[in-house]
């Protein structure tokens, strides 16, 4: 099936209203899951750590990336993961509806630079995650940034090899834990490009460090990442 097919088919489904919010989809914009106010709502992520993009504090290093590896370069998101992005995020991993991918793509391609080459890589799901599924959230997102990039997105390059635990209640470190050796690269050739991984959130950043290393131990040279949204700091969650 299309990507346009099921779009249509999944508007033809449901009432035309912003999986949000509920509010009616404006008439000029038909093909919309996501009302124009929700995605006025969305908080861009400000530029901050170098390598992990996390608003640093006043004074001293980044402590959202200092435990992690050489393996991941770089990682950005583009909005926080609140009330309108995690609505977003839910209905594309849960209600079946691959569809939000553009949606969320779109406002990614908004807010995040253009790479200047490399491939799209999703972070893929385990088997028996995405029989259930039907689809991968990832790659969703993945095929909305590469045709809005003309950059290529490469699904089959890198595979979960064992199952893991949700890591929504895990702690930092039982979260790289439960990632660990759990992704499979293909071998990279001698001209083999930059990769971007592509997620839905970072939280800590784990499940992307682990697939980076898994790409690079299988040769590819230089990864970064980039996701829709970013887990809330605690002084934001606090405030919010």
């Amino acid at each position: 099936m299309t990507p346009a097919l099921g779009r249509a088919l999944e508007r033809f489904v449901l009432p035309n209203a912003c999986v949000a919010c509920d509010r009616a989809v404006p008439a000029h914009e038909p093909d919309a899951l996501v009302c124009g106010v929700c995605r006025t709502r969305l908080r861009t992520v400000p530029e901050g750590c170098g390598r992990c993009g996390q608003p640093l504090p006043p004074i001293g290093p980044c402590r959202f990336c200092r435990d992690w590896d050489d393996a991941l370069d770089r990682a950005r998101s583009a909005v926080w993961l609140d009330a309108p992005a995690r609505a977003m995020v839910h209905h594309l991993k849960y209600d079946s509806l691959p569809g939000l991918g553009t949606d969320i793509g779109a406002v990614m391609t908004r807010r995040l630079p253009r790479p200047a080459g490399g491939i799209l890589v999703p972070v893929p799901l385990a088997r028996p995650r995405h029989r259930a599924r039907g689809y991968n959230q990832a790659a969703a997102i993945a095929r909305a940034l590469g045709l809005r990039w003309r950059v290529p997105v490469r699904e089959a390059l890198l595979s979960r090899i064992r199952d893991t635990a949700t890591q929504t209640a895990l702690t930092p470190e039982a979260r790289a834990a439960n990632v660990a050796h759990a992704f499979a690269a293909r071998a990279a050739g001698r001209r083999s490009a930059p990769v971007i991984l592509v997620d839905d959130v970072l939280t800590t950043g784990a499940t992307l460090v682990a697939a980076a290393r898994a790409l690079r131990e299988a040769g590819w040279p230089a990864v970064t990442a980039v996701t829709f949204a970013r887990a809330l700091p605690y002084d934001l969650r606090a405030a919010g």
